[in-house]
């Protein structure tokens, strides 16, 4: 095919907004207990669906009507599967249904909210995360819903990923209280149950296993054997497996190296390894610089092997082993490679087997940009990493140098990877190059790296997205004449503070559902990010300079490069007066702005329509003020 040589930013792409809006989201993926049939949750314009596959039979919604959803924080711990029936949260409430046939019966009451639904190994109770929005508990109910819940566990503001014991007689958690964040202090907890006298089973001999306000916990889980409980620690600045030891009562690293096995916890039910059926090996996902890998690590030496299976993919989610075969499923994809579902037997070499493709097959291979994993170093001397995603287009050449979008991440816990984003593909099949800046204070960099944005959110931050955009016009991978700067929520906050520091550095912005006030973010949030920014700016009101100097709506008549502004009507994290008194100001001063306001969207949009108008607008926007500016 010949090339056809044109302005970078106007080459034609199958990757249309219709497109973008028209892929579904995999959530999570479960076994149920014989090992037969595989559930799995899709999203599907904001509305959750079941589907489950049968190893003999075809795949099938299980749910229509109830949008399965849980809501406790910003969400997770869907679902479970056990003993030949599904448990999931819709409108609060856990309901359960056989995976044969069967209507839909709740198991718990009509309020506040519930998460992380775990069965019992025999299949009479379940553990779940209870919260009314004030208190959090973890709770307990038998599985039919005959007896009102029970709290078996509170005091501490916040609970996550309960599971049994194979016995049915131990039980383990994670908490931790505010100020701490999840990934900042949190504790595993191993309880014994007592069933002689109560109706439901109740909470006994409870320890601390491991944790504290500065070390971070994650995904407790025990052996299938009964030996072990494993869990995640960043204790040393890594996050590491390591093995309790149930009878001796003592712990054991299991692996070592400055990769990271853990995940930010800001959703229930995520995890990143789970036992074998034998317990004789750990399959656990390895997060290298935003590169994921699956290994399979031997109990007893720590020995790792990668799963040679799996190569082909960068971002590996929600692995959970089979619980009656050596066999392995996981939400698989790369920068090239959609997410699907896929299952592989491991005691062979054999290609993984996919059963739902996220999104149709019509990209051509010859429209997806491979990112390049780079470094570069601020103006402090600190090192930040990144993902650089050149322009490409089988069907064009560009001419000059291309410009370049500087994507900001959002948490600002958070961290780029190398799965598939649609969104950077849509850039850069147009001829736009990405830069995806994982800027210090990003997870998946060690302990230390994730902390250098304690005190300094709204400075460094900003510098390592400066110092990136200069990275890659000095390495003549962008048009320093054509900078553009793109960031959703707290990556919103720091495209509006690189505006407000560095008015004329870039031609155009894009700020989805942005932090302009920090006051308002403080006094306004939920329960989950209500001391959050205690760590990033400091304590209110000690802070309270801090937080005026770093607000954007502060010093928004300093904003002088257009700006589009996207916001959900009904956002309760950053609620649109956030993005209305910023536009206001704008407006006052001649500042070129577009400002699109979606109802019924909340905080990060969900629906086919939305995503379709949003991606339109930000291309006739960037070709307007930074191509043709």
């Amino acid at each position: 095919m010949k090339r056809v040589a044109k302005q970078y930013g106007l080459w034609k792409s199958s990757i249309t907004p219709y497109v973008l809006s028209r892929g579904i989201r995999i959530a999570d993926l479960g076994w149920d207990s014989d090992g037969e049939t595989l559930v799995w949750l899709e999203e599907r314009a904001g509305h959750g669906v079941l589907v489950a596959k049968h190893r003999r039979k075809a795949a099938r919604d299980l749910t229509c009507e109830l949008s399965v959803r849980a809501r406790v924080g910003y969400g997770g711990g869907d679902f479970t599967v056990s003993h030949g029936m599904i448990y999931f949260v819709a409108d609060g409430r856990i309901y359960r249904q056989s995976l044969s046939a069967g209507a839909v019966q709740p198991v718990t009451p009509a309020f506040g909210q519930a998460a992380s639904p775990c069965v019992s190994p025999d299949g009479r109770w379940m553990l779940y995360v209870h919260s009314d929005g004030v208190e959090d508990v973890l709770a307990i109910v038998d599985v039919e819903g005959k007896h009102w819940p029970q709290k078996l566990v509170d005091g501490d503001d916040f609970y996550m990923q309960p599971c049994w014991h194979p016995s049915g007689e131990k039980i383990a958690w994670i908490s931790w209280r505010h100020p701490q964040m999840p990934w900042e202090g949190t504790t595993v907890h191993l309880a014994t149950l007592d069933m002689r006298e109560a109706e439901l089973p109740s909470a006994k001999e409870t320890k601390i296993i491991a944790g504290g306000q500065s070390t971070s916990i994650f995904q407790p889980e025990f052996s299938p054997d009964g030996h072990y409980l494993a869990y995640i620690s960043d204790e040393s600045g890594f996050g590491s497996l390591y093995l309790y030891d149930l009878s001796t009562r003592r712990p054991r690293q299991l692996t070592r190296g400055k990769e990271e096995l853990a995940m930010p916890a800001w959703v229930q039910g995520m995890r990143t390894y789970g036992f074998s059926y034998t317990s004789r090996e750990i399959i656990c996902r390895v997060n290298s610089g935003g590169i994921n890998r699956l290994e399979r690590v031997d109990i007893e030496t720590g020995t790792a092997e990668p799963l040679e299976q799996f190569s082909d993919y960068t971002l590996l989610t929600q692995p959970v082993p089979s619980p009656t075969e050596n066999a392995v499923a996981v939400i698989a994809q790369s920068a090239v490679i959609p997410a699907r579902v896929a299952t592989c037997t491991l005691a062979v070499q054999e290609q993984p087997r996919i059963h739902r493709y996220c999104t149709a097959a019509t990209i051509p291979d010859g429209e997806l940009s491979t990112p390049e994993s780079v470094s570069w170093f601020a103006q402090d001397g600190g090192e930040v990493h990144g993902f650089y995603y050149q322009p490409r287009n089988e069907a064009f050449v560009g001419i000059g140098l291309p410009p370049v979008i500087i994507m900001v991440h959002g948490g600002p816990s958070s961290q780029y990877t190398a799965g598939y984003h649609g969104g950077t593909q849509f850039f850069s099949s147009r001829g736009y190059s990405v830069l995806e800046v994982n800027y210090r204070g990003s997870t998946g960099y060690g302990r230390r790296y994730l902390e250098a944005l304690n005190g300094k959110w709204g400075i460094i931050d900003v510098e390592d997205v400066i110092s990136g955009a200069a990275f890659v016009v000095e390495t003549d991978r962008a048009d320093s004449g054509r900078l553009a700067i793109m960031g959703g929520s707290a990556g919103g906050y720091t495209v509006l503070r690189v505006l407000t520091e560095y008015p004329g550095r870039f031609k155009a912005a894009v700020c989805l559902y942005g932090v302009s006030d920090l006051f308002t973010l403080a006094q306004d949030t939920h329960k989950f990010e209500a001391h959050y920014l205690d760590s990033l700016l400091g304590p209110l009101p000690e802070a309270s300079e801090v937080y005026r100097v770093r607000s954007p709506i502060f010093s928004a008549q300093k904003i002088i490069d257009p700006i589009a502004i996207f916001q959900g009507e009904e956002d309760k994290v950053v609620p649109r007066d956030q993005s209305e008194r910023l536009v206001a100001s704008l407006k006052n001063r001649g500042v070129p702005y577009e400002y699109y306001l979606y109802a019924g969207e909340g905080h990060g949009f969900r629906k086919s329509e939305t995503i379709e108008s949003l991606y339109g607008r930000i291309e006739q926007f960037l070709i307007k003020h930074l191509l043709f500016a």
